[in-house]
């Protein structure tokens, strides 16, 4: 059966495992994935053909985000482990780069907040000693840029791309929902902290939300906190496509512009704008087909395909994302967060649970 849902060819065999009379777990369901830890290569507005690498269990993660494309946060917290064994991480990595694939970027990202593993620092050593062609990106909130374990450990990285959205606490709260202890005045001071350790880039995202971090007294202050961090990027992101809260909408084209002029054009650049379906697919092709085939015969969120297949989130998130952009899926609110089916929502409604 396993074979069966990689091919797409057993209708009957996915509708067993969908329906819940057959049920692969996730030990499995990784019976026919290679990897588990690494996904992609995929592609990427900000980094062209990108190798990703998961070190954390599927949203855990310091913020839960009003804006994550990988939904609700189910383990807040603020405290660091080594959630996967780097061994693992590492074999998986050697596997993969031994073979020379071409790429722009090896980057840490996935489902939840890269530094909340204490194995990032071993693993960018690991690839930076062993595979000293490719360049490092950690796709990171910035929360923990405030410790000095964390910044120490990022320090051989070629690029780090942290996300500011506000420098005023209480629309840092209403943006990220952060775990309790955060400050985001300390976060920016940590920022700082590490531009003047760091000799690598900065990339620092800016998340626009309509109406809430865009008012003017918003951008001065963000403008000023960016001038304290000096990142040698800034770049305006804002969402396209469906948030775990349905009242945060994208910012239109007028308003990004009007925000561009006031951050400063010099060194503030765009992403995320491209039309649908313009990047190209670079997704795992027995995964990408699988997952269509899923959603032909039901609607599901990610949460349901992470359990149905054993995939990682940051796996799923990617696939999903190429396949909306591509218009072969759509995604729709439902009961349980966000639904993704190939069908057009009004006809596609979640079976009971």
């Amino acid at each position: 059966m396993l074979e069966s849902l990689k091919t797409g060819t057993s209708f009957a065999a996915l509708d067993a495992v969908i329906s819940g009379e057959t049920k692969i777990t996730r030990r499995r369901g990784r019976a026919f994935m290679k990897y588990r830890h690494i996904f992609g290569p995929v592609a990427s507005h900000r980094l062209g053909r990108s190798l990703g690498i998961d070190l954390i269990p599927y949203k855990t993660c310091s913020y839960n985000c009003v804006y994550c494309e990988c939904g609700e946060t189910t383990m807040q917290t603020i405290e660091r482990s080594t959630f996967i064994p780097e061994d693992e991480v590492m074999n998986e990595l050697r596997s993969f780069l031994s073979t020379s694939p071409e790429l722009d970027s090896v980057t840490f990202a996935g489902s939840g907040e890269p530094t909340l593993s204490l194995s990032i620092g071993n693993v960018i050593a690991m690839v930076k000693e062993e595979f000293p062609a490719y360049t490092i990106s950690v796709l990171t909130n910035g929360s923990l840029l405030s410790r000095p374990d964390v910044r120490s450990e990022l320090l051989a990285a070629d690029r780090v791309i942290p996300t500011l959205t506000s420098a005023k606490q209480e629309t840092f709260e209403a943006i990220h929902r952060p775990h309790p202890s955060l400050s985001i005045e300390d976060i920016i001071k940590g920022m700082e902290e590490f531009r003047r350790e760091y000799h690598g880039e900065i990339w620092l995202e800016v998340f626009i939300i309509p109406e809430i971090n865009t008012t003017d007294e918003e951008l001065a202050l963000l403008r000023d906190a960016i001038s304290r961090i000096d990142p040698d990027r800034v770049q305006l992101n804002t969402l396209d496509r469906p948030a775990p809260e349905s009242w945060v909408k994208a910012a239109s084209s007028s308003e990004l512009n009007r925000i561009w002029d006031l951050l400063g054009r010099e060194r503030v650049e765009m992403i995320n704008l491209s039309p649908a379906g313009t990047q190209s697919a670079i997704v795992m092709g027995e995964e990408k087909e699988m997952i269509s085939a899923m959603l032909s015969r039901r609607p599901s969120t990610i949460e349901d395909i992470i359990t149905l297949t054993g995939m990682s989130g940051g796996e799923v998130a990617k696939i999903l994302r190429d396949l909306e952009k591509a218009r072969e899926i759509r995604s729709y609110r439902g009961a349980r967060g966000t639904f993704y089916s190939s069908t057009l929502p009004d006809e596609a409604k979640p079976k009971p649970e």
